[in-house]
């Protein structure tokens, strides 16, 4: 029972992290592209899309952690 909750403990904290470095590296983007519009304008692509391609990979991440949370969670109640 310790090992789940450990695991339990683990997966937070990955979740937690994924989402901080998220929001941080979105806001950085942002910042530079105010500061910076030029570099930007001569790209094909908008200046948002490494945040959308991020935040997919970040939602993916955090869909699996949570799937396990639920996983750990039912194992738990049944071992009770």
């Amino acid at each position: 029972m310790k090992n789940y909750q450990t695991l339990n403990t683990v997966l937070n904290c990955i979740i937690g992290s994924f989402i901080g470095v998220f929001l941080a590296r979105s806001v950085y983007v942002y910042w530079d592209y105010t500061t910076h519009p030029d570099l930007y304008a001569v790209s094909s692509a908008p200046w948002y899309t490494s945040i959308q391609i991020f935040g997919i990979i970040v939602a993916i991440i955090v869909g699996v952690a949570m799937v396990l949370k639920i996983l750990i969670r039912k194992k738990l109640t049944a071992g009770k």
